[in-house]
């Protein structure tokens, strides 16, 4: 095993470096982490760890420390958490993390070798900032890499109080093989699959401004991590009116902001991307196809049941048409995650929402907000989650 972050050593125990809920040590740590994120240095060169640094700004963390306070009971941290996030989104780990440590618990975070980019700017920036933290920082926080060792696992999923699982279905399963103690269990995040859609009348009611500012949205939702994020969209869907020429616009725009922010798919993607778009073309999935350019694909769906829930690569954007959002609902399912949209009324966001009814899509977002962390993340309450609760009756 590999120590990245914090002291190398025996994990501390729970009675040896107590922290509590919204310890001020963490939220001190947190705070000068994220002022580092946000050094014109490392936006510039990962805009994503921009987004990370503002979501654990100060004013943040004490609205979400203030979250956790409960009237009717005393909130404790859960105790020890394992995390296991996916090598593909390098830096879904940080949230997670953060926000258990928020909560006053020990944590240790697996780190897949595969990380590079952001993930080794992220963990570069955490060991800087511990050189001035509390001690305490680096004796209850771990970010760890070990290749495919099952003993390692197991001793660690024995050690825990929870496991959070980020990753495929598969994934999952596999690392559900090694037992929890009878008190701990499992928080996972396995395969899902995310949709936008597009409102024909609200993107021709839409100004030039607002139609680039959406496709720009749009790109920052696709192309961050090669569209391969949990909440990146898998299709479009043209909602109410005649849609012709709109998703000729809409791809244009985007393909101008692509350029513009000098953004690729290499040749081995856009490779893959046309073998998996004639797979769906011989399945009768998909009616016409065009590849104007590398970074690009626009796909156009035989109908709303085509839409593809697996990756196809980077650009690619399958169209499918609809007169109304609830006829989506029947299409819709528990695998579902993200739903980004442009050009509807609010009126009729709610009411998809309340036809879907809870059995399909947590999120319903705006174009350029899809990979936009919140505490609240698959139906999951991500603080509470972290905590356990005393009730007390004097």
């Amino acid at each position: 095993m590999r120590f990245r972050f914090g002291d190398p050593g025996e994990l501390a125990a729970p009675s040896q470096d107590r922290l509590t809920v919204g310890d001020p040590r963490v939220v001190d740590f947190l705070s000068r982490f994220a002022r580092r994120l946000l050094a014109p240095a490392i936006a510039r060169r990962h805009p994503e760890l921009g987004s990370l640094g503002y979501f654990l700004r100060p004013a943040e963390l004490t609205r979400a420390a203030a979250r956790l306070e409960r009237p009717d009971a005393l909130v404790f941290p859960r105790g020890n958490i394992f995390h296991l996030p996916p090598a593909n989104v390098d830096t879904i780990f940080v949230y997670s993390w953060a926000l258990s440590a928020l909560a006053g618990n020990h944590n240790v975070v697996r780190i897949s070798s595969r990380s590079a980019g952001a993930a080794e700017t992220v963990l570069e920036t955490l060991n800087a900032t511990l050189r001035d933290a509390d001690p305490v920082i680096g004796r209850t926080q771990r970010m760890v890499t070990y290749g495919r060792d099952d003993a390692t696992t197991a001793a660690l999923s024995a050690w825990c109080d929870l496991r959070v699982i980020w990753g495929g279905d598969e994934a999952v399963n596999s690392i559900r093989r090694h037992p929890l103690r009878p008190s701990a269990r499992d928080l996972t995040f396995p395969d899902r699959t995310s949709w936008a859609a597009l409102s024909v009348p609200g993107w021709r009611a839409a100004d030039p401004a607002a139609r680039r500012a959406a496709a720009a949205g749009f790109a920052n939702d696709s192309y961050w991590f090669d569209q391969a994020a949990c909440s990146s969209p898998r299709a479009v869907f043209l909602v109410g009116g005649d849609p012709a020429g709109v998703a000729e616009e809409f791809l244009a725009l985007l393909g101008e902001v692509v350029a513009e922010r000098g953004w690729s798919v290499d040749a081995a993607m856009a490779v893959e991307k046309r073998i998996n778009a004639y797979g769906l073309a011989a399945a009768g999935a998909v009616t016409s196809m065009a590849f104007p350019e590398n970074a690009v694909t626009s796909l156009s769906l035989a109908g709303v049941g085509s839409a593809p829930r697996r990756w196809i690569g980077a650009g690619a954007f399958p169209f499918a048409t609809v007169a109304t959002l609830e006829d989506l609902v029947p299409a819709m399912n528990r695998q579902d995650q993200t739903f980004s949209h442009f050009g509807f009324a609010p009126a009729e966001l709610k009411a998809f929402a309340l036809a879907l009814g809870g059995r399909g899509v947590d999120r319903i977002v705006p174009f350029g907000s899809a990979l936009t962390f919140s505490a609240i993340w698959d139906g999951f309450d991500l603080p509470r989650e972290f905590t356990r609760l005393t009730t007390l009756d004097a």
